[in-house]
């Protein structure tokens, strides 16, 4: 049995106020949830772009390193960082609770 029925019960504009505000917050958050789709969505469409930029730029360094003389400083620097990576996502990947 329901409160209103024994008390007042909500007038129109109480009811047409809760129904506008339930629909808002569905919009807000379908909005929000469009929102992160696209981001998702561009930054997966440009990680082919990045790969190949990558790739062309470890070239170019290998290339400036032969013609140059000077040792590629950017592989050497890339192996850490790769490296310290690989070791945070294993500790990740094995602290987890499954």
């Amino acid at each position: 049995m329901h409160a209103y029925l024994i008390t007042a019960k909500p007038g129109r504009l109480h009811r047409a106020a809760v129904w506008a505000g339930r629909w808002a917050l569905r919009m807000l958050a379908l909005t929000v949830m469009a929102v992160l789709g696209a981001v998702v969505f561009a930054v997966r469409c440009t990680r082919p772009v990045v790969n190949y930029a990558a790739t062309r730029a470890a070239w170019l360094e290998l290339w400036a390193a032969d013609v140059t003389g000077i040792g590629p400083v950017g592989a050497a620097l890339g192996a850490g960082i790769t490296d310290e990576f690989v070791n945070e996502f294993h500790k990740a990947r094995t602290g987890a609770p499954a």
